[in-house]
C-alpha cells in the first residue's frame, strides 16, 4: 500500500494554486449560470429573472421592474456572477489546499458539494436580508445548482492545480 494512501487531511503549510482556483471558479460560475438559465426555460417562466436579480446587485432595484433582455443587465450580471465566482472559488481552494482535500478525486468533490451547500444557506438565506429579491429563488432547483458548482469548482481546481502546488 502507498504511503501517499495513509496521508492525513489534517492542515499543513500548503499554498492553494490561486490561478487555477480562479479559472475553476469562472467555469463553473458558467455553469451554474447554464443551469439556471435551463431550469428558468423549462419551468415556463421569464429565463432573464435571475440574470436581473444579479444585476440588480451593483444596477439597483429598478432592474427588477423591466422584463425581457437587455445588453447591459446582461453585461453587470456576468460581470458579478463571475467575480463571485472566481471569489468563491479562491475560498474554496483557500480550504482545499491546507487540507490537502485534493488527495482525491471523490473527496474534493465532496468538499466542494459541502461548499456549494454553504453558499446556498449563505446566499439565500444570509444575503437575502440585503437582497430582497434573492428570497424568491429558494427552492431545490437553486440548491442543487449550487451544488453542482462547488463540486464542479472543486474538480476543476483539481484538474487544473499544478503537481507542485499539491506536493
Amino acid at each position: 500500500m502507498e504511503l501517499r494512501m495513509l496521508q492525513s487531511h489534517r492542515w499543513v503549510a500548503r499554498q492553494a494554486d490561486w490561478t487555477a482556483a480562479a479559472i475553476a471558479g469562472f467555469g463553473a460560475g458558467g455553469i451554474l449560470m447554464l443551469l439556471e438559465l435551463i431550469w428558468a426555460t423549462a419551468q415556463g417562466g421569464d429565463r432573464w429573472l435571475a440574470t436581473r436579480m444579479v444585476a440588480a446587485m451593483v444596477m439597483g432595484w429598478e432592474v427588477l421592474q423591466t422584463s425581457g433582455y437587455d445588453l447591459s443587465v446582461v453585461i453587470a450580471a456576468l460581470a458579478v456572477h463571475y467575480i463571485l465566482g472566481i471569489t468563491f472559488a479562491m475560498m474554496l481552494a483557500a480550504i482545499i489546499a491546507p487540507f490537502q482535500l485534493d488527495s482525491s478525486t471523490g473527496l474534493v468533490m465532496l468538499t466542494g458539494a459541502a461548499f456549494g451547500v454553504l453558499l446556498y444557506v449563505l446566499n439565500f438565506y444570509g444575503m437575502s436580508g440585503a437582497f430582497t429579491w434573492f428570497a424568491d429563488l429558494r427552492g431545490w432547483s437553486t440548491f442543487g445548482a449550487h451544488v453542482v458548482f462547488g463540486a464542479s469548482c472543486a474538480l476543476f481546481y483539481r484538474m487544473l492545480e499544478r503537481p507542485e502546488k499539491r506536493e
